[in-house]
């Protein structure tokens, strides 16, 4: 039984399909048509809602805007849910629905609903966002007719601070409310939801075919793209040992089954390199639900985070309810969406080690729109030099050039004990990097065109990392 709060109602679901999208059971079997069908696949917002939880204190509560088309109902256990339907209290709008109407932030209205709630869960958050801010909450959102100068003048005017609605003022009921809920029993018949790695591992022995899911934002594709049925789930939301976060002295672990929106403060703190790639991956609503132990575990070739991994030396830490064991992540990726887990493994957690003072990275990635896309090509390069500008050590991590997430070994291989400022040393990679993929043709990009972005990519990271050296300016252009 999956226990939950639509709106302030508890609701106990006893009897759904496994598969079953939090959409679809709104639309079809609660008949809240407020929230859209668009592109069934994360990218558009108009399924947007927002789901409400305890923070880790107990003591009030933090909201999170998702995408519905791809979230599976063990998302909403013992959290509450909200929809378009619920914001307003009688027939008095809620602040943000006003702000929209007070800018015109509406013309056809499809997409209206989702703008809606995701400015919702920015205006719970008790802080007055600036620009930058709001368009990253609304990055997952799409208007094809308004125009997006009037939606963020209404998240300017409407999330100002400290939220006042119908919301904050009955918080303390809503905790109450959810303390209250039976979660000895959560999940569905075919919707199992353990909640340690030993119910885990009785879970994936009783049920070997059983397909294994946190956030569900690539899985739930193959239900609403591929219309696909998944008979028997397992969900790893609710296994505490998944959602740990531990800042050691050496490096970081992120357990597999933690959020991009919860591990990011602590990742960027040790890899702020890494901030363009992160704040790229997809949108607010995906990294809500998208898990890094996801990201590695479905071994795409064009997955964002696998690279930076690569690059970074990261090793995989993987269990099966009785050992455990640690697969470096050079090793883990065997062919196009295929790794070494074993039958009854899965991903515990991802521990990457901290970098040196001397390190120098970058992350790069080139797709067709600057938010919420996939990557044609992602690279991401790892360096350190000593203090007269010797390579000692080059690791790299590339994506969309090869059936699997790679390094290029060849590259650092010809360049560690080179002086990393001469023109000869660029050249000597850029022959390497021309040899060692074979990208192939699709709709993102084609062969030609990865591997041309290979070698420039290369070389704006050889320049960046020369500035000292390469007399490189950056004009500043005004006009009258």
């Amino acid at each position: 039984m999956i226990s939950f709060l639509l709106n302030d109602k508890a609701v106990h679901i006893d009897a759904s399909q496994a598969d079953t999208t939090l959409l679809n059971y709104l639309r079809e079997e609660r008949k809240l048509s407020g929230t859209k069908e668009g592109c069934a696949s994360g990218d558009c917002g108009a399924c947007t809602v927002v789901v409400a939880h305890p923070n880790k204190q107990g003591s009030a509560l933090e909201y999170r805007a998702l995408n519905s088309c791809v979230t599976f109902l063990s998302a909403i256990q013992g959290k509450q849910l909200l929809t378009v339907e619920h914001l307003a209290e009688g027939e008095t709008l809620h602040p943000v629905q006003a702000a929209m109407v007070d800018a015109h932030g509406s013309q056809c209205g499809f997409c209206t609903p989702g703008f809606v709630m995701s400015m919702f869960a920015l205006y719970q958050k008790d802080n007055a966002p600036n620009r930058e801010q709001i368009n990253v909450a609304l990055g997952g959102n799409l208007c094809r007719c308004t125009g997006y100068r009037p939606i963020i003048d209404a998240a300017l005017n409407a999330c100002t601070g400290a939220p006042s609605d119908k919301f904050s003022r009955n918080q303390h009921i809503t905790l109450e409310q959810l303390a209250e809920l039976d979660n000895s029993d959560s999940g569905l018949p075919a919707l199992l939801m353990p909640k340690n790695r030993r119910e885990l591992s009785v879970a994936i022995k009783e049920n070997p075919d059983a397909r294994l899911f946190a956030g569900s934002t690539d899985l739930a594709l193959e239900v609403t793209q591929q219309l696909k049925s998944l008979p028997k789930l397992i969900s790893l939301t609710e296994v505490d040992e998944l959602q740990d976060i531990e800042e050691t002295e050496d490096g970081l672990k992120i357990g597999a089954a933690v959020p991009f929106s919860k591990m990011e403060t602590v990742l960027l703190k040790h890899f702020p390199a890494l901030h363009e790639l992160i704040e790229r991956f997809a949108s607010t609503p995906i990294r809500n639900q998208a898990t890094l132990g996801g990201n590695v575990a479905n071994a795409s070739p064009i997955g964002d985070m696998p690279p930076a991994l690569l690059a970074l030396n990261a090793v995989i830490h993987v269990d099966n309810g009785s050992t455990k064991r640690e697969i470096n992540i050079c090793e883990f990726f065997t062919g196009y969406r295929q790794t070494l887990l074993k039958q009854g493994e899965w991903i515990a957690g991802i521990y990457i080690p901290f970098l040196s003072a001397a390190a120098q990275v970058r992350a790069y990635k080139v797709s067709k729109r600057q938010e919420d896309d996939i990557s044609a090509v992602c690279a991401v390069f790892n360096l350190t030099l000593d203090d007269n500008n010797i390579v000692q050590r080059l690791n790299t991590g590339f994506g969309g050039v090869a059936a699997t997430p790679a390094s290029d070994d060849a590259l650092s291989d010809i360049l560690v004990g080179k002086d990393w400022t001469l023109a000869e040393t660029f050249e000597a990679g850029k022959n390497v990097l021309c040899q060692t993929f074979s990208p192939i043709d699709d709709v993102r990009a084609s062969a030609e065109y990865r591997q041309t972005l290979l070698v420039n990519l290369f070389k704006r990271f050889w320049l960046q990392t020369n500035q000292h050296s390469q007399q490189i300016e950056t004009r500043v252009h005004t006009y009258a």
